[in-house]
């Protein structure tokens, strides 16, 4: 994983979390005979007899001799959990435990296939990786990673037994699968015939968390995506879900499917899309081979500008409340405000409302559209200059309302470039020969449960 994906991820931090990143320590001795470090001997996995001591690491499953503990499965739960910032239940729980220790035998098997091929990460890379994010996220006290780490049950270790094993994935793709992809010119040429052809139509960018299900255990997924929905309804997130449960290719990236048009869709998921607005969630759908829950993340034209992307010249226009203020004054405040700001005609005009209302106006003339909430998209983008918004807000936050003073629209992009398509063609087709290659290895594992 490149830093820029990692830092992605950290983008949680902010908000909750380091959910979507899934974390390991790396404690287990897997010496089975006599050695200078271990000169005795001791067998990887063993039972202690006696009292049960709170703080043994017992081992939850061995992967081809080295030990994943209940202490790795826990800290990886606790960061999941963290970033949902909702109540989780015991059933819901026990699932995720599941979920975690599957990738835990991944994460395993990677960094056992590249120290065999003699390519495992360097350590002093994952060192430089770790501090790197720590500056990143904390600023000048990147210690404070430790402390965060450590206050929500997880440690500086399982954070870089995970960089480890993604820098190890990377070197082992470099390696193994990245040189023998091939894109042909005719290939590049006929995907942008296509895009031209297409240019003007609409294509969206979807996040999906996909569960496969058979006639037999039909009814089983089906409760457990409703469960994840629920989750996700009460505030979980998505990604951090995705990456977690998702069996689809995409749960590497958060679910996100990129952009992509109605046709290439089954028909239920279409359907559903072509209904959604930007921010939506959907599901859990059945669709061939299982169910699906989808969250519409953006929308574009093909090969067209988006409206989104203009950039405009605002004034906010705001009025406070004084605490305590009855119901009754304050709503006569808000449509004598009202109808203050209908009768303005001119950006110039703004100023005026500080006089005779009291009113606070800022301006901003270099703001994108698409930096403002959906609702406020759409209304200030049907506006003409001189016109505002109505008023939105509260007594208790404030009510304002937006002027539009100008607007930039974006210039039409045109098609992307030849080298762009032939990158995005080989990046889908190493994604696809990489889960084949992680089916191999789980294949050829040697996997003890405990």
């Amino acid at each position: 994983m490149t830093l820029n994906v990692f830092s992605k991820v950290f983008g949680t931090l902010l908000t909750g979390g380091l959910a979507a990143l899934a974390m390991t320590t790396a404690t287990a001795q897997t010496a089975a005979v006599p050695t200078a470090n271990n000169p005795f001997g001791l067998p990887e996995n063993f039972t202690i007899f006696g009292t049960d001591n709170p703080n043994e690491r017992s081992a939850t499953a061995v992967v081809n001799g080295y030990v994943i503990t209940g202490t790795d499965i826990d800290q990886r739960v606790s960061l999941v959990t963290n970033a949902s910032e909702v109540e989780v239940s015991d059933e819901e729980l026990q699932r995720l435990r599941v979920q975690v220790l599957r990738n835990l035998i991944d994460e395993t098997l990677k960094i056992q296939a590249a120290q065999a091929q003699e390519i495992g990460a360097e350590r002093a890379q994952v060192e430089q990786t770790y501090q790197q994010l720590a500056t990143q996220n904390f600023g000048q006290n990147p210690e404070q990673m430790d402390v965060y780490l450590g206050s929500i049950g997880s440690s500086p270790t399982a954070l870089k037994r995970q960089i480890e094993g993604e820098l190890a994935w990377e070197n082992l793709l470099r390696r193994n699968i990245t040189p023998f992809i091939n894109v042909s010119a005719e290939e590049v040429t006929d995907v942008l015939a296509r895009l031209e052809a297409s240019r003007g139509t609409v294509e969206y960018r979807l996040g999906e968390i996909y569960m496969n299900a058979t006639a037999e255990n039909r009814a089983t997924v089906l409760q457990n995506m409703q469960q994840i929905m629920q989750q996700m309804e009460a505030g979980g997130s998505f990604v951090a879900y995705a990456r977690q449960y998702s069996e689809a290719s995409t749960a590497v990236v958060g679910g996100d499917t990129g952009f992509l048009r109605l046709e290439t869709l089954p028909p239920a998921m279409a359907d559903a899309v072509r209904q959604m607005e930007p921010g939506q969630l959907v599901g859990p759908l059945e669709i061939p081979g299982g169910f699906t829950i989808i969250y519409l993340i953006d929308r574009q034209q093909v090969l067209g500008a988006d409206p989104r992307d203009a950039v405009l010249s605002l004034r906010q226009i705001s009025i406070s409340f004084p605490e305590g203020m009855s119901e009754a004054d304050a709503n006569a405040r808000i449509e004598e405000f009202g109808n203050f700001v209908q009768n303005l005609n001119s950006c110039s005009a703004a100023d005026s409302a500080r006089e005779a209302l009291g009113a606070n106006v800022v301006a901003n003339d270099q703001i994108q559209a698409r930096q403002l909430p959906e609702q406020l998209q759409n209304i200030l983008l049907n506006l003409q200059v001189g016109q505002t918004t109505p008023p939105f807000g509260s007594p208790q936050d404030g009510v304002r309302v937006l002027m539009l003073c100008g607007r930039d629209d974006p210039e039409d992009t045109g098609a992307p470039t030849f080298q762009t398509v032939m990158s995005g063609i080989e990046e889908e087709r190493i994604n696809k020969r990489a889960q084949r290659y992680l089916r191999d290895l789980r294949n050829d594992a040697f996997i003890q449960y405990n």
